[in-house]
This record gives structure tokens, C-alpha cells and sequence, in this order.
């Protein structure tokens, strides 16, 4: 039983790989083209991840040990 199992389960998974162009259905076409743009994209430009969708790391990464500048204003609580 163990052995069906597997292998119906690697049957299935070796249609994963299966990789072909990618295309609109029949009878469908790609999306019209967005408010204000004079052409309407092709799919890799749909498919591409925008930097809004995908943003660029921004901060800067510690890359050294600084020691830290003494704080006027860290002043002790008044009695």
C-alpha cells in the first residue's frame, strides 16, 4: 500500500516540472492596458515584479562598531 502511495505521489509531482511558454486561454486575451498607458503590456512585463511589489533593501547594514555618542538629553527622572 506504502509503495502505491509513492509512487502515485512521484507520478504527480513529475508534471510539475513541465515548462512551457506562457499564454492566455482560448478565447481569452491579456488584460487591457492600464489608465494612462499608451500600450498594453506583454505578458513578461505582467509577469516582472514591479519595485513597488518587490521593494529594494533600503536600510544600510552595520558593517562596523561604532561606539555610541553620549546622550544630553537621557537625564534621570526629577524626585
Amino acid at each position: 500500500m506504502k509503495r502505491l502511495v509513492l509512487i502515485a505521489l512521484a507520478a504527480s509531482l513529475a508534471g510539475c516540472g513541465a515548462a512551457r511558454e506562457l499564454k492566455p486561454r482560448d478565447g481569452e486575451t491579456l488584460p487591457v492596458a492600464p489608465y494612462g498607458a499608451r500600450v498594453t503590456p506583454t505578458r513578461d512585463q505582467l509577469i516582472k515584479a514591479t519595485t513597488q511589489q518587490r521593494p529594494a533593501r533600503s536600510d544600510e547594514l552595520l558593517t562596523s562598531s561604532e561606539a555610541r555618542r553620549t546622550d544630553e538629553y537621557s537625564l534621570p527622572p526629577p524626585d
